[in-house]
């Protein structure tokens, strides 16, 4: 089935704003000597899509994925998972938000290891529900409303304004007219201009994240033997008569925590050595700035 004019229009804004930020994000990963992957080849994996697999088995399409140690034919450690999103009409937005923290949040538990950054780029109409059930998750969203994105193609005689009454002769008329359009890197650069405070605060918090650096590491062993009650009087028996002093005991497990700079911490609980060893292997990051 074709789709409609009004589809493949709000298509044309979507990717647009995709590759204003997949550039800006590009030149954030030479900086930080990271890797972006993004929809397209890559000998690490199969396809054009940014596939992950959380923890339960379930693959989630992402748009962008920042790696450190990441190469064409590697995949590294994610470092920030980000999505991008257009609505036209509010009343897809809470949808799609759901949608975006059902990708996210199971690839942020696999990968907990890591303390990955999530992010979301939205643009057009959503709604504060929207934006605020993102934020109270963790995610950092930088915001592009509709009004906005008019007015950065306005300045340069593009009009994509839209209502469910536009006819299908004039939503063909602005496709066209976008076709033939050869200054997008200028619309790009003002629109980037028009939200310039928010875009600094997205790539600040992003920036936090990649250039963090451990300032502790606590570590608890725990030790003793696990005993079994049958009463609640039997149990404070126990507890009042157990000795303190027992430092023969066998540790039955390793608790973690590891703090960083920016305040993200990590926490993790181990029944060996060797896996508290190996949690404790994969924090290979940023060193701090002396």
């Amino acid at each position: 089935m074709a789709k409609s004019p009004a589809h493949k229009l709000g298509q044309i804004i979507g990717d647009f704003i995709e590759e204003v930020f997949a550039n800006e994000l590009a030149k954030f990963a030479r900086k930080h000597k990271l890797y972006l992957d993004k929809k397209g080849e890559r000998s690490a994996r199969p396809g054009k899509k940014v596939t992950w697999t959380d923890s339960f088995g379930n693959s989630h399409d992402l748009d962008f994925v920042l790696e450190r140690n990441g190469k064409g034919n590697k995949i590294g450690e994610p470092v920030a998972f980000i999505e991008c999103a257009w609505r036209r009409y509010t009343r897809h937005s809470r949808n799609k938000a759901q949608e975006i923290q059902g990708a996210i949040l199971p690839l942020v538990a696999t990968n907990k290891n890591y303390a990955p950054f999530i992010g979301v780029v939205l643009a057009g109409e959503f709604t504060g529900g929207a934006l605020t059930q993102l934020k109270s998750l963790g995610f950092n969203v930088l915001y592009f409303p509709y009004d906005l994105i008019i007015k950065a193609f306005k300045k340069y005689n593009i009009d994509i304004s839209t209502e469910e009454s536009t006819s299908e002769k004039v939503l063909f008329n602005k496709i066209k007219n976008w076709k033939n359009f050869d200054k997008k890197k200028d619309i790009a650069s003002y629109l980037l201009k028009l939200n310039k405070v928010n875009v600094d605060i997205f790539f600040n918090n992003l920036e936090k994240t990649v250039d963090r650096y451990i300032v502790s590491i606590g570590i608890r062993p725990l030790h003793g033997s696990y005993f079994s009650m049958l009463t609640i009087d039997e149990a404070i028996t126990f507890i009042n008569n157990y000795r303190t002093d027992k430092n023969d005991l066998p540790v039955l497990k390793y608790e973690i925590l590891v703090r960083y700079n920016n305040e993200d911490k990590v926490e993790g609980v181990f029944s060996s050595k060797g896996t508290a060893i190996e949690f404790l292997k994969s924090y290979k990051g940023p060193k701090p700035k002396r």
